[in-house]
Order: structure tokens, then sequence, then C-alpha cells
């Protein structure tokens, strides 16, 4: 019987599951994100179809990205790595394959639920109350399968890695809770100021607490592997970690400058996003110098190459995002679409690059053979990187000239014409990242059913 158990355990299906999982719905998520990037170029194209519009497109879009693509490809890596850095097997593959089960329960609900107009109208909040308690309950599943694994664990070393996994899985349901307002089902929310002061807390931590964390985590279990050397500092890791928790929590008030917050709530928010670069200096430093003098490894292996490349994208959104809190910047930079290209630069340059990253790394070790395309590993890699690069150079212009003339006074519908070529660049580049997400599909379906490619 445990000789069953462990040839179960040593295929990891709860991670294979989650890989498919993210994998079939990136390419939902992108497809939902290139029909409202058509949208803005064509408002008519879906004139009389309520279910496709863009205000229902582009929270479906967000959502499926968010929890759909990024969240699980990083949780099926975290449920490879887990057990992995602590000698032992999974507590539960049973439940771990449940919560993949409930996950993708959730995630047709939500598409069924946004395109028929049902939604609290918050932002990263929108789910219906049932879909938010199967949220919390998701990733309370989570921390209970990784926390009971680290309690049978036969490594006397805690590794970073598990630090940020297990952090990221309990504090994602507490302020999934907190900013669902889940103890009001009716509305789920509260009334003026105190509501959007505890949405952008939970807005902002869904990244800082969520996405952050777990990607930090896939980062250092793949970085020094593919590496072949030690991490560079411990020490800088723990720092990384406490400062992550301690500083990031604070600073979503700064989504409301403009708006009647208590002053010291905004000082506390543009101070923490200021003090920022600590955990991601102390983070960024400790995986440079690992890496120093092998970027030729970190080239040879596709995985980490796409990590790699999603750790300079964390440079670049999170040193954008400390400067876009202070006032003046915010001034040109709030309410336009540079925060969109801000965003993207985050969910899909940095979180986004790394879960693809540890899937491709993972894949071969619990398969047992290589990726099946090399190539299309490859091609995915680089329509993603020129795809979210150019949505960070397009949308940036765009905000910018946006922020400029509503600054100076400009009425919005005068600067329409201005930008409505910027955003058929947008959705062109769309294109290339929905292409990437079913070249990916492809190519990750074929490595766990499939043989070896001869491009391999």
């Amino acid at each position: 019987m445990n000789n069953t158990v462990e040839e179960i355990s040593r295929t990891y299906p709860t991670a294979r599951a989650f890989f498919v999982t993210s994998a079939v719905w990136m390419v939902v998520g992108t497809f939902m994100g290139l029909l409202g990037a058509t949208e803005l170029i064509a408002p008519d194209l879906t004139e009389n179809m309520s279910w496709l519009l863009f205000g229902r497109i582009r929270p479906i879009h967000v959502n499926v990205v968010l929890f759909g693509f990024v969240t699980p490809g990083l949780l099926g890596a975290a449920f490879y790595f887990v057990p992995k850095l602590l000698r032992t097997t999974l507590y539960s593959e049973r439940l771990g394959k449940f919560t993949v089960t409930a996950w993708n329960i959730l995630l047709v609900g939500t598409v069924v639920s946004l395109a028929s107009g049902h939604t609290q109208g918050r932002e990263y909040a929108e789910l219906v109350w049932p879909l938010d308690i199967l949220v919390v309950v998701a990733f309370s599943l989570v921390f209970f399968n990784f926390i009971m694994t680290v309690h049978r664990r036969t490594e006397p070393i805690l590794y970073v890695s598990i630090w940020y996994v297990c952090a990221a899985a309990i504090l994602t349901a507490c302020t999934y809770a907190l900013g669902n307002v889940i103890w009001r089902p009716d509305t789920g929310a509260l009334s003026g100021i105190p509501d959007a002061i505890l949405l952008w807390f939970y807005g902002h931590n869904i990244f800082g607490l969520l996405l952050t964390p777990l990607s930090a985590g896939v980062v250092y279990y793949v970085i020094p592997r593919a590496c072949r050397s030690p991490l560079y500092s411990h020490t800088l890791s723990l720092l990384g970690f406490w400062a992550l928790i301690v500083v990031y929590t604070h600073i979503g008030t700064h989504h409301l400058l403009q708006v009647p917050v208590p002053t010291w709530l905004k000082v506390i928010a543009i101070t923490d996003s200021v003090a920022m670069v600590i955990p991601v200096m102390a983070f960024l430093i400790n995986v440079w110098f690992t890496v120093r003098g092998k970027l030729g490894a970190i080239h040879e292996d596709i995985g980490a190459k796409f990590v790699f490349t999603g750790t300079i994208m964390y440079f670049f959104v999170s040193i954008q995002g400390s400067m876009m809190a202070l006032p003046q910047v915010q001034r040109v930079t709030h309410f336009n679409n540079w925060v969109v290209g801000h965003a993207h630069i985050g969910v899909l340059g940095f979180a986004g690059m790394i879960a693809l990253g540890g899937i491709y790394y993972i894949l071969p070790k619990i398969t047992g053979k290589p990726i099946y395309s090399r190539f299309l590993a490859d091609l995915q890699y680089w329509l993603v990187l020129i795809g979210v690069s150019g949505f960070t150079i397009v949308l940036t212009i765009v905000g910018l000239i946006q922020g400029d003339a509503w600054h100076n006074g400009e009425v919005v519908y005068r600067m329409l014409p201005e930008i409505h070529i910027y955003y058929i660049l947008r959705a062109a580049l769309g294109v290339l990242i929905f292409v990437g997400a079913m070249v990916g599909c492809y190519n990750i379906g074929m490595t766990l059913i499939g043989k070896s490619g001869a491009s391999s």
C-alpha cells in the first residue's frame, strides 16, 4: 500500500492538474483580453450582445488571467517543489486533485456569472458571494495541504521557498475574505470611503501577498538549481521575505490619493511604496548574484530563461510602482492607460513569465522526458516577451498623452482620435500573446500526453 502511495506521489498529479489548468485558462484569458482590446478599436463590434460588452469582458479577462492562468501555474510548481524540498510526499494528492477540481468549477462560474452581468462591481473583487466563498475555501485547502506536508517533513531546514508559498496561501485567504466583505453576502461591500480603503488593501495585496510571494518561491527554487549553485545569501532571502510582509501590506491606499482618505493613511501608503525598494532589491540582488557568471546555464534551460526574465520585469514594475505612488507623478499617471501598462508588466511580465518558467522547468522532471518542443517553448517566450514589452511602451505613451491632456483641462472625448492608433497597436500585440498562449497550451499538453517532438 505504501509503495502504491509513493508511486502516485512521484507522478505529482496535483502539480500536473494545476499546470493543465494554467495552460488552458491562459488561452481563455488572453482571448478575452484580445477581444476587449478589439472592442476599444471598434466599440460597435459586440453591439446588442450584452454578454460580450467591454464592461463584462474586462473583468473576465482580469479574473481569468489572475486566478486561471498565473496563480495555478505558480501553485503547480509549488505542489512539486514543496514535497521535494521537504523530502517527503505531499500530505494528500487526493485533496490536491479535489482542490484543482474546485478551482476549475470556480473559473467556469467566474466566466458565466460575469458574462451574464452578475458582479459586485469592485476592482479585482467582482465575483459574487458564492464564488467568493469558493475562493477562500480553495486557498485554505492549499494552505492546509502545504502546512501538513511541512508537519510531516524529514528535512530539518525549512527553505525560504516554503516560507513564501505557505504565506501566500494563508494570507490570500484572509485578505480575499476581507476585501470581498464576505460577511455581507447581499452587497459584498461596505459604504463610502471605508469600502474604498478596504478594497485597495485587498486589491494591491492580491499582487503583493499572492503573486509576488508565489513567484519568489518559484524563483528561489528554479534559479539555484538551474545554475547548479547555492543561493547567494540566505540572510537576504529572509530580509526580503519579512520586508515584503511588513511593507507591502500597507501600500494599497496609494490608489486613493485623490479622494478624502485620512492623510496619515496616505502618508503611510506613500512611504511604504517607496520603501518597497528594500524587499525588491533584497530579492533581486540575491537572485542576480546567484546567477552571476552563469547566464549560459540560464539560457540553456528554457524554464530558467522564463523565470530569470520574470525577475527583470519585477525590477521594472517595482521601480515604476514606487514612482507612481508619489503625488506629483500620480497627477499625470493615474486614471489612464499608464496604470494598465503597469498592471501588464506585473501580472504578465513578472508573475506570468515566472509561472510559465516554473511549468517548463518542472514538467520534464514530472514526466521523465524533455519538453515536447524546445522550439515552440522559445517561440512562446519571444511572443510573450515582445507582447508585454510592446504593451509597456504603447500604454505608457497613451497614458502620458491622456494624463497631460487631462491635467491641462482637455475633455476626454477630444483625446480619442489621437490615441486610436495606439489602441490598434495594443490589439496587434495582444494577437502575439494570444498566439503564444495557444502555442504554450499545445506544447504543455503534448509534453504531458505525447512523445517528445523532433525539435525538442
